[in-house]
C-alpha cells in the first residue's frame, strides 16, 4: 500500500501528459454561473466577488439591467473586488474558468457550446428580460452544469431562467431579502419555488466555491444526467464515485446497508433534509405554451377530432396530471377557447389539473404569474386571457380559471379520471395522448396510433390488450360476447343471443381457421383451430402473427399482407407448403382488409 502523499514512478513524459489531459478534462467540465441583477445589483455582485475563494474553478457571467444609451462602467469597477480577469463580452468569446464576463449595454446575451453570443436588444412594449434570456440559454447549453444566481433588482426577471436551470438538474441561488437593496427579483424567484439556496452575497460566494469543486459538476463523466444512473454495481455506485473523487477513498466494497442506514438516520434527524429531498424529486417546473408547435397541432389535429360529430351539450373533458403550477393546463384551455371561438362553437369545457404537490396546486388555483411570462405569451393573449394585478404580476382571467379544476392527486395511488377526450401530462392516456418531444409510447405502439410524429400526439386504438381481456372475461359458456354496458359492479349480467350462438356454431364447424389481427400484426382473436398453422415462438410470450407462423408460411404470409394493405382488397395465395411436425402440408391462404370507422382503425 502506498503512503499518503507518495506518487508512483512514471516514465519521463507520462506525468506531464497526464497533467495536460487532466487540465483538458477540467477545462471542458467546469460550471458556468449566470448571475442576474438590476437595481442594487452592482453592490451585491461586488460583495459576492470579493468573497469568492481563490481559483474557484467556475466562470461568472453577469447580466445586469443597463441603460441602453450609456456605456457600462462595470469593467472598471468590478476588478477592485476580484483578482480574476473581468471583461465585457464580445461576440464569439469562449468562456473560461476563473474569468468574469459582463454583458454590454443595449444587447441581449446567449451561450451555445460554451461560446457567448451577442444579440440586438429587441424593443417592444414588453418588459425587457435579459436575465431570463441568458439563463434559459445557459440551461439548454450546460444542462446540469448550469448555475443560476439572482441578486438585487426590481420586478421578476430571472424566474423563468432559474426554472429552466432547475428543470435541467442545475443549481439555483438567490440573494436574501434582508441584504438586497431591492428585493423584487430574488423574492419573485424564491416565491416561484425554484431556488435551492437563499443567502446573502458573501455566503453565495462561499457556496459557489464549494459547488465549483464538487465532483458532480467537475467530473466529465458526471456531467450528464445519464451519468448519474447506476452502473452494473448497483444504485450506490455513483455515490461512491463522487466520494472517491472528493476524498480519494474508495467505498465501492463498503456495505450498502450501512450507507443506506446512515442516510436514513440523517433524514430522520433532519426534517429540513426530508423536505429538500421531496422538492428536489418533484421539481415543479413548467412554462406557458411550451413547444409552440405542439399547441398548433392541438388546434389542427386534436381539437377537430374531439368536436366533430359531437353533441353540443356534451362537455369537452381534458386532464393534465402532473400540472405543477398550472401553466400547461391554462395553455391548453387558452388554445381550446381560441379554437372554439374561431369555429363559432359553444361547447361546455372541463379542464382538470392534478399534481402530488399541494403547494403547486394552490399556486395553480391562484393563477398568478410573474411579468416575465411575456417571453412566452403574446400581447394578444395577455390582453384576452390575463389581467394585470398588484406587484406587476399577471393573473389568468376569471372566465378561464372557472373552466379549470385543480386538485391534489397521486397517479400511483389514486384512481384516474374517466370519460376524457384528451390527457396531457404529457404522460397518460384514455382518449388522445400528447407527450413531450423527447418521449414515446415505448413498447406499447400496438395500443396507440400516431397522429402527429413531430408533436408526439397519439390516439388510442379501438382494440387493445385490455379489450381482449374484457372480451375473454365476458364470455359465457356458449362463447357469446356480452356488451360492456351489461357488466354491472364487476358482475356479468347474463344475456343470451341466439344469432351470435348460431354464428359460433357455423364458424366452429364449417369456416376455415383464421385470426383477426391489428395493423401491427398483433393477434386480437383466434377463430377455429389454428395450431396447424401457428405456434407460440420460443422466448418471451408474443401474439405477433409473424413470430407464430409455422415453417414455410411466413414468406407467403408477408406477401399476402403487403398486397392486402396496398390494394385494400382480398389477397390469395394457393398451394402454400408448410411444415407441421416433420410433415409437409399444402394449404390456401387468404387475407382480407377490414376498415373501421376511423382512419386509425384497420384490421386483417
Amino acid at each position: 500500500m502506498r503512503k499518503r502523499g507518495t506518487q508512483p514512478k512514471t516514465s519521463g513524459g507520462a506525468a506531464p501528459a497526464r497533467r495536460a489531459a487532466d487540465a483538458a478534462d477540467r477545462s471542458d467540465s467546469f460550471p458556468i454561473v449566470g448571475i442576474g441583477a438590476s437595481a442594487g445589483g452592482l453592490e451585491a455582485f461586488a460583495s459576492l466577488l470579493s468573497n469568492v475563494p481563490a481559483d474557484p474553478g467556475v466562470a461568472f457571467v453577469l447580466v445586469q439591467h443597463l441603460d441602453p444609451k450609456h456605456e457600462s462602467l462595470l469593467t472598471e469597477i468590478l476588478p477592485r473586488s476580484t483578482t480574476m480577469p473581468v471583461s465585457e463580452v464580445t461576440e464569439g468569446v469562449r468562456v473560461k474558468p476563473n474569468h468574469v464576463y459582463v454583458i454590454p449595454p443595449n444587447k441581449d446575451l446567449a451561450i451555445s457550446r460554451g461560446i457567448l453570443h451577442l444579440m440586438p436588444r429587441t424593443y417592444t412594449r414588453r418588459q425587457h428580460m435579459p436575465v431570463d434570456v441568458f439563463l434559459r440559454s445557459l440551461a439548454e447549453d450546460q444542462k446540469n452544469k448550469a448555475i443560476g444566481v439572482v441578486l438585487s433588482g426590481t420586478a421578476s426577471d430571472g424566474v423563468l431562467g432559474l426554472k429552466a436551470i432547475k428543470a435541467e438538474g442545475g443549481i439555483t441561488l438567490a440573494q436574501d431579502e434582508s441584504s438586497a437593496k431591492y428585493s423584487g427579483m430574488p423574492r419573485s424567484a424564491a416565491a416561484a419555488g425554484v431556488v435551492d439556496f437563499v443567502l446573502p452575497p458573501e455566503d453565495i460566494a462561499r457556496e459557489l466555491g464549494r459547488i465549483g469543486r464538487h465532483p458532480y459538476l467537475t467530473s466529465p463523466k458526471a456531467a450528464t444526467s445519464e451519468g448519474l444512473l447506476p452502473e452494473s454495481g448497483g444504485s450506490l455506485t455513483k455515490i461512491f464515485t463522487l466520494l472517491r473523487g472528493a476524498f480519494g477513498t474508495d467505498f465501492t466494497h463498503y456495505k450498502d446497508t450501512t450507507i443506506r442506514r446512515i442516510y436514513v438516520r440523517h433524514l430522520r434527524d433532519n426534517p429540513g433534509e426530508v423536505e429538500a429531498l421531496y422538492h428536489d424529486i418533484l421539481i415543479n417546473v413548467t412554462s406557458f405554451l411550451r413547444d409552440s408547435s405542439t399547441f398548433e397541432a392541438l388546434k389542427s389535429i386534436v381539437f377537430p377530432a374531439i368536436v366533430d360529430n359531437r353533441p353540443s351539450k356534451t362537455p369537452i373533458r381534458i386532464w393534465v396530471p402532473g400540472c405543477a403550477t398550472g401553466e400547461e393546463a391554462y395553455s391548453i384551455t387558452i388554445c381550446l377557447l381560441e379554437f372554439l371561438s374561431a369555429r363559432r362553437l359553444t361547447v361546455p369545457v372541463q379542464i382538470f389539473g392534478t399534481d402530488v404537490s399541494q403547494s403547486a396546486i394552490e399556486r395553480a388555483r391562484a393563477g398568478r404569474y410573474p411579468e416575465n411570462i411575456t417571453l412566452d405569451v403574446s400581447p394578444d393573449r395577455l390582453q384576452r386571457f390575463f389581467v394585470r394585478v398588484e406587484g406587476g404580476e399577471y393573473q389568468i382571467s376569471r372566465s378561464v380559471r372557472d373552466l379549470c379544476v385543480f386538485a391534489q392527486h397521486d397517479l400511483i395511488k389514486d384512481p384516474p379520471f374517466s370519460r376524457l377526450d384528451l390527457i396531457s401530462c404529457r404522460n397518460l392516456l384514455i382518449g388522445l395522448l400528447m407527450l413531450g418531444t423527447s418521449e414515446t409510447v415505448g413498447n406499447y405502439t400496438r395500443h396507440f396510433h400516431l397522429l402527429d410524429k413531430k408533436s408526439k400526439i397519439y390516439e388510442r386504438k379501438e382494440t387493445t390488450a385490455r379489450s381482449r381481456l374484457d372480451m375473454a372475461l365476458a364470455q359465457g359458456a356458449s362463447g357469446s360476447t356480452i356488451p360492456a354496458d351489461k357488466k354491472l359492479g364487476g358482475r356479468i349480467k347474463p344475456e343470451f343471443d341466439p344469432l351470435k350462438e348460431a354464428d359460433r356454431i357455423v364458424q366452429s364447424k364449417y369456416a376455415p381457421a383464421g385470426v383477426l389481427i391489428s395493423d401491427e400484426m398483433e393477434v386480437l382473436q383466434f377463430r377455429g383451430h389454428t395450431s396447424t398453422y401457428l405456434e407460440p415462438a420460443p422466448g418471451a410470450p408474443s401474439l405477433n402473427l409473424m413470430k407464430m407462423a409455422r415453417e414455410g408460411l411466413l414468406p407467403e404470409l408477408r406477401a399476402a399482407m403487403r398486397q392486402a394493405r396496398k390494394e385494400g382488397g382480398p389477397a390469395r395465395r394457393e398451394a402454400v407448403r408448410i411444415k407441421v411436425n416433420s410433415r409437409t402440408r399444402t394449404i390456401n391462404l387468404e387475407v382480407y382488409s377490414i376498415r373501421g370507422p376511423r382512419q386509425a382503425d384497420r384490421f386483417f
